[in-house]
């Protein structure tokens, strides 16, 4: 999962499948087309030099890099023609110069052109691509581009007419909500065209569902990021630093589509959480002033969060700031008092009377 994150970070290549069984992994390299398989040495069915030639025998296009924490099997992971083999724990800048062997043994024809492409989802509704040009599309009404954030907020899978018609279109009749659909899905699929295939609306069944092939979705990156709470170290600390970049504001910002209204929610929170652990982190190693500056970030999205108040109060008197210190609790104190009639809770008293 780990590798996975680092691999969805880096944005060039597209995840076909992961498996904890070496059987279960030949069984999706059979009926599937895959560039590249990353292969641990010491599993339970098979080794990893055993598997790598079931995988040679398989497709001998395919390129294996061995990640193991066993350097022993060096020399006879090279003899079945190992692209590369990397130690654990894995150091980020030995895997950029694994995926960058990666993108030089696979043929330009092999690389679809807007592989490097994501959909942002938090803040508007845009794509960048890897070299950070950004683009706004330009939706003919703003039905397109609710229909287009509803297909793509339920992740591939297929919603049937009657639900799109009762969510999009609740004050029309039925048939003049369903002439409003189909020219709906049509101005989209003509919008997306130029994505040659990457992005195209499907209909089965009275259903349709939105497909991105190759182009990632900022919000499946966090929250494949953030679903396992592992402990922040300093291999992975540019990893969640990535992660949290990707919050440039709340899900769907600007727009009043209540259907987003509880997937927002989570996923404030789970920035929040994951802003208050780096946070700590930083305050750690030093490193005070860059947790202030997430945590003044993350407490506009959360006002009256006493958790962040009190980090914030940490780090302004772990540097000696005790003006803003001072500044900071007071503005906090007004503001619950102002806004929702309550005093800070002991506990934040207790931790401002302690630094004071």
């Amino acid at each position: 999962m780990y590798l996975e994150m680092m691999l969805l970070t880096d944005g060039r290549f597209r995840i076909e499948g992961k498996y904890t069984s070496a059987q279960a992994g030949l069984g999706h390299l059979a009926v599937s087309r895959v560039d590249v398989v990353f292969l641990d040495m010491d599993m339970p069915e098979m080794n990893g030099l055993e598997a790598g030639e079931h995988i040679q025998q398989l497709n001998s296009d395919i390129r294996i890099v061995y990640i193991t924490a066993y350097s022993d099997y060096a020399i006879e992971a090279f003899e079945i023609h190992a692209l590369d083999y990397v130690l654990k724990p894995i150091d980020p800048d030995r895997l950029a110069k694994t995926l960058h062997y990666i993108e030089r043994s696979i043929p330009v024809r092999e690389v679809k052109s807007f592989g490097n492409w994501r959909v942002r989802c938090f803040g508007h509704l845009s794509f960048d691509g890897s070299v950070g040009n950004e683009r706004q599309l330009k939706w003919k009404t703003a039905k397109a581009r609710e229909l287009f954030a509803y297909l793509l907020h339920h992740r591939e899978r297929w919603i049937s007419k009657d639900i799109l018609l009762e969510t999009l279109w609740p004050d029309y009749p039925k048939d003049k909500a369903l002439t409003y659909l189909h020219t709906t899905v049509s101005q989209i699929r003509k919008l997306v065209k130029e994505w040659q295939g990457q992005i195209s609306v499907e209909y089965a069944l009275d259903s349709y569902r939105l497909v991105l092939d190759g182009i990632l979705c900022d919000v499946s990156e966090f929250e494949q990021a953030t679903d396992k709470e592992s402990a922040i170290t300093e291999q992975n600390r540019l990893f969640y630093e990535n992660i949290i970049a990707l919050y440039r504001g709340d899900y769907l910002e600007g727009y009043d589509y209540p259907w987003a209204e509880t997937l927002r929610s989570n996923l404030q929170e789970r920035y929040l959480n994951f802003v208050i652990r780096i946070a700590a982190y930083d305050m750690e190693h030093g490193c005070e002033r860059k947790a202030l500056e997430r945590l003044h970030f993350a407490q506009q999205k959360a006002p009256y969060s006493e958790e962040i108040c009190r980090l914030v109060l940490t780090s302004y008197a772990q540097l000696g700031d005790y003006a803003s210190l001072n500044r900071h609790y007071e503005a906090f104190v007004k503001l619950l008092h102002t806004d929702l009639g309550i005093e800070p809770s002991q506990e934040t008293i207790s931790i401002y009377n302690q630094y004071v």
